[in-house]
């Protein structure tokens, strides 16, 4: 074996092993590397897909929902025979055909605040692929507290962003300290979305996190990247960790998981 690989995966690997970026060495940080997707919908797909051609050794995918026709317009994980299927099962069979030396760890089921530290220990880092606020704020405050780094990426419309979470330099609070009054942002499933925005958004997903895994280039660590797809411009926010973050700051007083329905509903489960 070559560095460690086999021939097959030297030739399957063969454009990472020439890159300086990320070589041998990388390559093999990324073979034993457990990501968990959470949402294998729109942005789920491009970024389990990019992540499982890239070697990554372990996929976890989670979401409780199954794969509808109205999906399939941005959803490029699934395919018309997916359709009524769990798509976690749907997504699965499409990464073992893609790469069949990753590992697929299935959980077909939404991710709470009852399941959802448990859950995260068993993985190096989390990539959010959900979309609602609640499932945001869960997602940040458990990755936060299993001091797990978390790819955080949202889309609504034409538009989209992507950061990276790493704990103890700001966590999705630090962006976002209260949600949206109820109502102010349309339910998901009304609101239309440009078909190949989730693509980019996710795709960069998983460029992050295939930097943060192997140590290599400069992750949107403390940087909002902010795309608009109709301008087709790309434009960066910077923030800090906020030291009156009810989560990361100095004087924390979320220690524990909570109610993320009542805290989206009313601002006040904390």
């Amino acid at each position: 074996m070559a560095g460690g690989l086999s021939p097959q995966q030297a030739e399957r690997y063969a454009r990472h092993l020439s890159l300086s970026e990320v070589s041998h060495r990388g390559q093999q940080r990324l073979l034993q590397a457990r990501v968990l997707v959470v949402g294998v919908g729109a942005l789920g797909s491009p970024a389990a897909l990019y992540l499982a051609a890239a070697g990554v050794g372990t996929l976890g995918l989670a979401d409780h929902d199954l794969v509808r026709l109205s999906n399939l317009q941005r959803q490029v994980v699934h395919r018309t025979a997916s359709v009524g299927m769990s798509k976690v099962e749907a997504a699965a069979t499409q990464l073992a055909e893609l790469n069949p030396e990753v590992r697929v760890d299935r959980h077909p089921y939404a991710v709470t605040a009852e399941n959802a530290m448990a859950l995260f220990a068993e993985y190096d880092l989390i990539l959010d692929g959900t979309d609602t606020f609640a499932a945001r704020y869960l997602l940040s405050d458990a990755a936060y507290l299993t001091g797990k780094p978390l790819v955080h990426g949202s889309i609504f419309r034409i538009e989209g962003q992507v950061t990276d979470f790493v704990p103890g330099r700001a966590c999705y609070r630090c962006l976002y300290p209260e949600p949206p009054p109820p109502g102010l942002v349309g339910d998901s499933p009304a609101v239309g979305v440009f078909a190949p925005l989730p693509g980019v958004i996710g795709t960069i997903q998983a460029a992050e996190a295939i930097k943060l895994l192997t140590g290599r280039g400069d992750p949107l660590v403390g940087r909002v990247l902010l795309h608009d797809s109709m301008a087709m411009t790309f434009r960066e926010l910077r923030y800090r960790r906020d030291p009156a973050c009810s989560l990361c700051g100095d004087h924390p007083t979320i220690r524990a998981l909570v109610d993320y329905e009542a805290f989206v509903a009313t601002g006040s489960a904390r």
